[in-house]
């Protein structure tokens, strides 16, 4: 098994949502890694949690990693919400992803979950779980 990119994975990752056109215009660079001090702007994107399997073979060490992807606003129902998580499906799906190291052999979408989060359910998230093959050379 080979952990090895997986920075190199998230890095990617959160530079294409930031220059993805259909993200940007709905959250402009409001996408983290790790959420800025000071006040959020009503609606934000963050890179989460993450877990790795092992899936090397014979031609290469490699990684079956799940990472997640959370869309958080404090606008008023899952609209706003679920058409940003739908803009950063689209721009994940099928998206040819360069790794400053290893290589990214898929990237598949697995499941979202839409909840209430904050006092008082002031607020509403949608977690998208994606998994990723990567190899390390």
């Amino acid at each position: 098994m080979s952990y090895g990119p997986s920075a190199a994975l998230q890095a990617a990752v959160y530079q294409h949502l930031l220059a993805d056109a259909g993200v940007s215009t709905l959250v402009g660079s409001a996408v983290y890694d790790a959420l800025p001090a000071g006040s959020l702007p009503q609606t934000y994107v963050t890179l989460g949690p993450e877990e790795a399997q092992d899936r090397s073979d014979t031609t290469a060490n490699g990684a079956l990693i799940r990472f997640t992807v959370t869309v958080t606003t404090s606008a008023a129902g899952f609209g706003t919400a679920k058409t940003v998580a739908a803009a950063i499906c689209d721009a994940l799906q099928d998206a040819e992803l360069t790794l400053s190291r290893g290589t990214l052999a898929g990237l598949w979408f697995e499941r979202a979950s839409a909840k209430r989060t904050g006092t008082g359910g002031s607020l509403r998230s949608v977690e998208l779980r994606f998994r990723a093959r990567v190899e390390d050379a």
